[in-house]
């Protein structure tokens, strides 16, 4: 029985279970952050994956939909929340699909179902790439509206720049990332669910107040058909972005306690089903009513469309600097996890706070660095989205389903496999084509450290 097999044999001592594990191995499963604390309430559930789902990405589906139209728009939006709902209850259930284990970490499942090295390749780079490139857009998002919060309130003042403002913000995480687990952030993760519902509430009734524009244009903005296509591209990566908590759904799910007669799954996807319907609520008004009244005018972030009344603007940008604080917290922990456990258990450091308290605080000066250097908003949701996001929530669960159940061909569970796979693969191949372009476009007009 592998560690984390043996660590719910420790946890459910009751169950009959032996836990054969040397002092040193537990010591270092009740340090490491995923495996330190089971005793998370469905409701943890609930709030973890409200805030690792509604992050900056709502405030660019208005973008999204002026990029894509009407018709294809609200059709990507409504598919993308029936198949990453669906490939989300898949993860749930695949948690402890083997008696008296659970796959704590995505690529502990990725390993059980295409193999021990095999599966560590496939999902960790990707894995890795979706985690820390939401921390980099985190960095720059928080910075963004910290920086706009700062414009409405104080009009008057000397300009400051936008790196100022992402090192402000960066300095919240350099204290935050100390906190040991999932659990430990669970007062944190409430308030950023919290604040992402009121500022999606306050983007779209904002809109609605000001009232559709009196030149409002619903056609595509590029002119040229080639134009027209890689925006289209973009908001396909910008709307994947925005459906991203399979990255650490399991090892949300690994917080939660489990016994043969009660396991994880239950809690677990209650938690998952009221995040889904406020992830609903916060999307569709956002991206529909949005784009009706800017039409294809509507900004890369829908706040900086929003002028007045300044007060209600200034505190919904302060609201998103909340969600995203807690936010990259969500998808830092498994990162922090990775490399704790690499350092730990394979270059036999001792489990401390002092390497906790080095390795947390170079991570964070990293993403904060890299955020600083290329703040291009909407090109990076774009090219993440499509790049790492579309794999790991789109298509992924789907292939380790089929790999693992067999379910027979041409059966229902089979044809939906297939169906989101194709879907995800398309994504996954147009979208950073989009996002690149619009990387390149900004980057011919910015200036470094600005």
């Amino acid at each position: 029985m592998d560690t984390q097999g043996r660590m719910e044999g420790d946890n459910n001592s009751g169950n009959g279970k032996v836990d054969n594990r040397t002092a040193r191995e537990k010591a270092i499963d009740e340090w490491l952050p995923i495996t330190s604390s089971r005793n998370a309430k469905w409701w943890y559930s609930a709030f973890h994956n409200v805030t690792a789902m509604v992050g900056a990405g709502v405030l660019g589906l208005p973008y999204a939909m002026a990029q894509l139209g009407w018709g294809p728009g609200v059709a990507v939006l409504a598919i993308s929340w029936i198949v990453t709902l669906y490939t989300l209850w898949q993860m749930v259930e695949m948690h402890e699909m083997v008696p008296g284990k659970r796959f704590d970490r995505y690529h502990e499942l990725g390993q059980h179902a295409f193999g021990e090295k095999l599966g560590l390749y496939i999902v960790v780079p990707q894995q890795l790439i979706v985690e820390v490139g939401v921390n980099i857009v985190y960095m720059v998002t928080g910075g963004t509206s910290l920086k706009k919060f700062h414009d409405l309130v104080c009009s008057e003042c000397k300009e400051i720049k936008l790196t100022y403002f992402i090192m402000i913000f960066a300095s919240v995480h350099f204290v935050l990332s100390h906190l040991p687990n999932f659990n430990s952030i669970s007062g944190v993760s409430l308030a950023a669910a919290v604040m992402s519902l009121s500022y999606s509430t306050i983007a779209w009734s904002a809109s609605v107040k000001k009232g559709v524009q009196p030149d409002v244009q619903y056609g595509y903005k590029s002119k040229s058909a080639i134009g027209t296509m890689f925006s289209f591209f973009n908001a396909l990566g910008t709307i994947a972005f925005a459906y991203a908590g399979h990255n650490v759904v399991l090892e949300i799910q690994a917080t939660i306690p489990s016994t043969p007669e009660k396991p994880s799954k239950g809690p677990m996807w209650k938690g998952v089903v009221v995040a889904y319907i406020v992830v609903a609520l916060c999307y569709f008004p956002v991206a529909l009513i949005g784009y009706w009244m800017y039409g294809n005018a509507v900004s890369d972030n829908i706040l900086i469309s929003l002028n007045k009344p300044t007060w209600l603007i200034a505190m919904a940008n302060l609201f998103v600097v909340v969600h995203v604080i807690g936010s990259y917290q969500i998808y830092a922990i498994p990162v922090f996890d990775m490399i704790e456990t690499v350092l730990v258990k394979k270059l036999d450091f001792n489990p401390t706070f002092m390497l906790r308290f080095i390795t947390r605080n170079i991570y964070v000066a990293l993403t904060m660095f890299i955020g600083i250097c290329f703040p291009f908003f909407g090109g990076l949701l774009g090219f993440f989205g499509g790049f790492a996001f579309a794999p790991t929530t789109y298509f992924l669960p789907c292939i380790m389903w089929l790999t693992i159940y067999m379910p027979k061909k041409w059966s229902l569970s089979w044809i939906t496999n297939w169906v989101a796979i194709v879907f995800g693969v398309a994504l996954m191949i147009v979208s950073p084509i989009g996002g690149l372009r619009q990387i390149i476009i900004d980057a011919k007009t910015y200036e470094f450290f600005s």
